[in-house]
């Protein structure tokens, strides 16, 4: 390894430390401005966060399974979720549209659904394909960018698909770089998934923030070093209780901006 990349490398674990102890410790400041001075580039997730899952299949769940749709839509969500991470601690990778395809049919078997073959093409691909962005999204994107920052996808998916879907949704050109965590065969909350940010973009975890409206990925990312944003888009959710906190809570992708300095 060069000695440069071995010393910026170095230079990157020491601020994990740092601030993943911070983290722990403190709240959300009261002084914004001075709190994320450093912050240097924003990283995000992506489904869920810059995109709308339920917005695109809550109605084709109900199409399909009348009465229904609803249930299996958060049943399927949940255990998405639930199997990254338990494929993450088994050391058995699988691409996120394969993970998806599994949750659902365990979803449908859950309700006794018949899930036809078709039925269940229409419903993964609603996923991945028809996600509108959170209206709240391109606004502040473009509210961050014009801070100067990086902005950069980190993400459980492939990047082509994410990259497309965000050109259908003309957020594409307002990120840097999107990364997937195909690369090293890990999902959140894996440290080395929320490291992905930092390796990319020559940037140690303290001077990155990452953005997330799920409590899990902003817990991953804490523990990993970095500052958080929570969009916490429902009022009625709670923060997970691993012992961390984020950094800042905000109802919108637009309330951010205004946080960073410049």
């Amino acid at each position: 390894m060069p000695n440069d990349r071995r010393e910026f490398m170095k230079l990157a674990a020491a601020g994990a430390t740092a601030v993943g102890a911070a983290v722990v410790s403190t709240p959300a400041a009261a002084q914004p401005t001075e709190q994320f001075k450093n912050i240097k580039a924003l990283t995000f997730d992506f489904y869920g966060t810059c995109l709308d899952v339920f917005a695109a299949t809550t109605a084709p769940c109900e199409q399909l399974f009348p009465g229904k749709g609803a249930q299996l839509a958060q049943i399927w969500r949940a255990k998405q979720l639930l199997y990254l991470q338990m494929r993450t601690v088994m050391g058995r990778y699988r691409p996120f549209w394969d993970v998806a395809g599994d949750a659902l049919v365990f979803a449908a078997n859950s309700l006794q659904l018949e899930l036809t073959d078709q039925k269940k093409k229409r419903l993964v691909e609603a996923f991945f394909f028809e996600q509108p962005a959170f209206p709240d999204v391109k606004p502040g994107l473009e509210a961050m960018k014009k801070k100067g920052v990086k902005l950069a996808v980190v993400a459980n998916g492939d990047q082509k698909r994410m990259e497309a879907r965000a050109k259908e949704v003309e957020i594409l050109d307002l990120f840097d770089e999107f990364i997937s965590v195909d690369e090293v065969k890990v999902y959140k909350m894996h440290p080395r998934a929320y490291n992905l940010g930092s390796e990319h973009l020559q940037i140690p975890n303290c001077d990155i923030g990452f953005v997330a409206a799920h409590s899990w990925d902003i817990m991953g990312a804490a523990s990993a070093g970095l500052t958080t944003f929570w969009i916490k888009r429902s009022p009625i959710e709670v923060p997970e209780e691993l012992g961390f906190r984020a950094t800042a809570v905000v109802h919108a992708m637009t309330d951010i901006a205004p946080q960073l300095p410049g």
